[in-house]
């Protein structure tokens, strides 16, 4: 993606050249007809569909900096503000904050929803400069002042409407408006807010049916940064990390940056195995999901016995009925697939007003479809969320499933019933759910990803009513908010949060926005995570606490293209993601001097190492004010800070220190971790240390 240059205005003039140059590699074909999107506004580039040799071809030519193929990104799918510390009667600028604009990527929205209510609201910021497409009964208003969507090959998109639900409930939980009197058919009453109900929506359908493409989420960003949006929030990612330049998302948040625009982004789904963080960027906000103190879980009582399970069953209590094994309730198949309570195994005569127990998780089609009243599921995997199946059910654990087979097979009647789902104060919280992706970063080792972690377990939020619940087309129920967890869930916290300090600082980086929100994160007790600063980064948000951290760790676009230069990157590469030329200077610096508000190293195990991480604070707190730097030391880890004391005697001041970090720590254990703080007696200004090996 080229960088548009100043003589390059006039859109109409780049979009020729670009057919001109497709025209040029057809065999046969015309390049109108090729030609999948065009990007023109932001930044200079196309999508077409290219065989091999014409993509070979393309890529030969004089002016063109990249081709990759087009990959297919996944959307990564009350009371969690609260939870955070961002209740409804903190401060606000509400003038500031209705002028700050949030853009979603994701599958469009509801515009009906009370949740994006335009009563009380004036006109959209001047600086705005989107359009609303109308096509499908669509219509904009003062709170959701823009939609666009994206036509891409394996779907026919013709209205920004969202009928999926994900794209409504991630809005709302950034910058919904305050309704009171919301439940999931009961469940989780109380009132749904998003963190800024003052600031304004732009949407961008750049996804369909739950998969999105590189060319309608580059478009997106095209449209978004010439649009004038303030922040930009991205629920969805690749299955695993890319290199920066085949990755659409890392190279059309490079080209928002450059426009002063941060984009927040989830980490992924894949955990809890380590290495699957897939949002990896150092310019983009990644997000990981933990848990707020809330826990919704459903019982089932077994005999005279009541075992709790998890799931949001909102179909309320069934009656007490038979208690039948999946095995036994089969005649075609085998006992470990009917186990799984496949619906081609269950036999309808024998499952037909029972409750069906299954030994391994499922969607609940099988049981569904065989007439089934209810299903109990036991589960070798980390049971630490809940699912919403379309008929009453429940997970339990091992442990406890086992006591129910025990139970069905020594009684000569087994009965149960499911009760409706309750939501209990859960006083764990937080802690990094199972499925939130894991680093150690994949693609640059000396940059800490995940960023942070927020909310992304058990949020209740706006939905579409002509959406599934679960994707079943026997589920006939529509609600207008639904409870769903992903790391979906926690990037529009970090987007809600993000705006919100944005609203008090209209005139700050990025990078600014970002570290404040990192260096006040609510520290995470690695106790409860055994992946530490791998699952929740820098910690849990704490977005009233960002508002004033006193010093931020700021970085711009020669920064992040020095620290690509220090990666390795070629300068075609390097072009590719940041759109300009540039020479890297010769340094002795690396990758990990990129002035990041985290601190990663990977060592060789049981080797001696020494490391210097140059880094720099500008002062935004008390003008003159005076830091001691704090490290918690660690057998065999030796860390200073030179100089170890900051005085500033202005706002905006500058100071460099650099960080040495040198021992042989990793002898027994594989990664171990502190931190630096910053303090003035007011202010803590924290930065995650992170050492580790390769067998992390």
């Amino acid at each position: 993606m080229g960088a548009l240059q100043n003589n390059q205005l006039d859109q109409f003039s780049i979009q020729h050249q670009q057919l001109s140059l497709l025209q040029n590699v057809l065999q046969g074909s015309s390049a109108e007809d090729r030609l999948v999107a065009s990007y023109k506004r932001s930044f200079n580039g196309f999508a077409a569909f290219l065989t091999e040799e014409e993509q070979q071809k393309i890529a030969r030519m004089e002016g063109v900096l990249s081709v990759f193929p087009s990959k297919t990104y996944q959307l990564h799918t009350t009371r969690s503000w609260d939870f955070v510390g961002l209740s409804e009667p903190v401060k606000r600028e509400i003038e500031k904050e209705s002028d700050v604009i949030i853009g979603f990527f994701d599958s469009g929205i509801w515009p009906e929803s009370e949740s994006f209510s335009d009563e009380g609201f004036g006109p959209p910021p001047r600086k705005w400069k989107g359009i609303c497409q109308t096509d499908g009964n669509f219509t904009c208003n003062n709170k959701v002042i823009g939609a666009r969507y994206y036509k891409f090959p394996e779907e026919d998109i013709t209205s920004a409407r969202d009928t999926d639900g994900h794209g409504t409930h991630t809005a709302s939980t950034a910058a919904g408006r305050r309704v009171k009197g919301t439940s999931f058919f009961g469940i989780a009453q109380g009132s749904a807010r998003g963190a800024v109900p003052s600031a304004r929506i732009a949407v961008y359908k750049v996804c369909g049916e739950m998969s999105c493409s590189d060319s309608s989420i580059l478009a997106g960003f095209d449209d978004a940064i010439a649009d004038g949006v303030d922040i930009l929030s991205a629920s969805l990612g690749l299955m695993s990390a890319k290199n920066y330049s085949s990755d659409a998302m890392a190279i059309g948040s490079f080209h928002a940056m450059l426009r002063g625009i941060l984009t927040s982004q989830s980490a992924g789904n894949e955990g809890p195995d380590a290495g699957t963080v897939a949002s990896v960027a150092p310019w983009v906000f990644s997000v990981a999901a933990s848990s707020i103190d809330r826990q919704i879980v459903t019982k089932a009582i077994v005999g005279d016995k009541v075992f709790r399970g998890q799931s949001i069953n909102s179909f309320g209590s069934t009656k007490l009925v038979p208690l039948i094994l999946s095995t036994n309730a089969s005649t075609s198949c085998d006992s470990a697939r009917a186990g799984t309570c496949l619906a081609e195994c269950l036999d309808k005569k024998l499952v037909k007003g029972k409750i069906i127990f299954c030994e391994e998780l499922n969607g609940g089609d099988g049981a569904l479809s065989s007439g089934a009243q209810g299903q109990i599921m036991q589960t070798k995997e980390a049971n630490d969320y809940s699912r919403v199946f379309p008929l009453p059910s429940t997970v339990v654990d091992m442990a406890q499933g086992d006591n129910i087979i025990s139970h069905i097979k020594s009684t000569k009647n087994p009965q149960a019933k499911i009760l409706k789902s309750v939501a209990l104060r859960d006083r764990t919280a937080p802690v990094v759910v199972s499925f939130s992706s894991r680093g150690p970063n994949p693609i640059s080792s000396n940059i800490l990803k995940p960023d942070i972690t927020a909310p992304g377990v058990g949020i209740i939020a706006a939905y579409s009513p002509v959406a599934s619940l679960t994707g079943y087309e026997e589920d006939k129920r529509s609600a207008k908010y639904a409870i769903l967890s992903g790391t979906s869930m926690s990037c529009p916290h970090v987007s809600g949060a993000a705006a919100y300090v944005k609203a008090f600082h209209p005139d700050w980086s990025p990078a600014a926005i970002k570290s404040a929100l990192m260096t006040t994160a609510f520290p995470i007790n690695p106790r409860k995570n055994v992946d530490m600063e791998f699952a929740y980064g820098a910690g849990q948000i704490n977005p009233v606490k960002a508002v004033n951290p006193g010093l931020v760790y700021d970085a711009n676009k020669d920064d992040y293209i020095q620290f690509l230069c220090n990666e390795g990157y070629t300068a075609e590469e390097i072009r590719l993601i940041s759109g300009v030329k540039f020479e890297c200077r010769k340094t002795d610096g690396t990758a990990g001097d990129l002035n990041y508000p985290s601190i990663q190293l990977l060592v060789d195990k049981n080797r001696t190492f020494s490391r210097n991480f140059s880094r720099s604070v500008t002062n935004v707190g008390t003008p003159v004010s005076t830091y001691k730097a704090v490290v918690k030391q660690l057998p065999g880890l030796k860390i200073a800070v030179s100089p170890s004391v900051l005085s500033f005697k202005s706002i905006n001041e500058k100071h460099f220190f650099v960080v040495t970090i040198g021992g042989e720590v990793l002898s027994n254990a594989n990664v171990t971790s502190t931190s630096l703080v910053w303090s003035d007696g007011v202010h803590s200004v924290r930065s995650p240390i992170v050492v580790y090996t390769n067998a992390a």
